[in-house]
């Protein structure tokens, strides 16, 4: 299995944040956003990655990630999207590079405080398909939401007024070698942009999408407000433990 990591976009939401620098390389606590998809990806097992990025910084990305070694990489591969056709048209990019491999597609600006492992080692056991990832949060109608029974997705819906579930579809995508012809298919949505919805829903249609929920905390980190929950979680989780209080821990 191959990893993609989408980069791309003005991240106009972050303006002036992002008027000389990418958004996918402003700080999360210590480390720029691009490590933590980078490094959920690694953790997976995945040791193939393709980093797609746009813009007029995307030369700012080999700069800082050069051929990955800092990640235990021996080579890091990298795309340009031009202009901002959505994420589906920066994941079409990747075909070449995925080669009829299964894919695991990050958004760059998502983080999650555990391991994805357990997700991709199910979608390695699928016999086809495609694999999402979703979190259950108290505002789902600023994403897209799943639409549930038992086992099985019945849609997806972007950004309903009337969410039909609490769960929300985080930035993490499996799919099989099928999801090229499926992305060929689309037309633009009325944001003018390739939407990743549209390509799972039509796994949905055929009924080869499954599902893991994501242990652990999620967010982005597209808006000043995300931006910042995302360094304090981070820091949070990095702080030690607290020394267990002793009968003499005061004498």
């Amino acid at each position: 299995m191959k990893g993609i990591v989408l980069a791309g976009g003005l991240g106009s939401r972050l303006f002036p944040l992002t008027k000389i620098t990418n958004k996918h390389l402003l700080p999360i606590y210590d480390k720029p956003m691009i490590y933590y998809p980078i490094q959920t990806l690694v953790d997976a097992g995945i040791e193939e990655i393709l980093v797609v990025t746009g813009g007029r910084n995307a030369g700012d990305f080999l700069r800082l990630l050069a051929n990955g070694k800092e990640f235990g990489l021996k080579h890091l591969n990298y795309a340009y999207q031009e202009g901002e056709g959505g994420i589906a048209d920066a994941l079409a990019l990747a075909e070449h590079f995925a080669e009829g491999d299964r894919i695991c597609v990050i958004l760059g600006d998502n983080l999650v405080e555990h391991s994805i492992r357990p997700a991709v080692d199910a979608f390695r056991q699928q016999p086809a398909g495609a694999r999402i990832l979703l979190k259950e949060v108290p505002d789902a109608e600023r994403f897209g939401v799943a639409e549930i029974s038992g086992d099985r997705i019945l849609g997806i819906e972007e950004k309903p007024s009337r969410p039909k579930s609490n769960f929300a579809v985080t930035g993490y995508y499996l799919y099989d070698e099928s999801v090229w012809e499926k992305v060929k298919t689309l037309k633009p949505s009325s944001r003018g942009e390739l939407e990743i919805t549209d390509v799972n829903n039509a796994y949905i249609r055929e009924g080869t999408m499954a599902f893991s929920y994501l242990d652990g905390w999620w967010t982005d980190a597209g808006t000043f407000e995300s931006l910042l929950r995302a360094a304090n979680l981070v820091a949070d989780s990095q702080k030690p433990a607290a020394a267990p209080v002793t009968a003499d821990s005061h004498s």
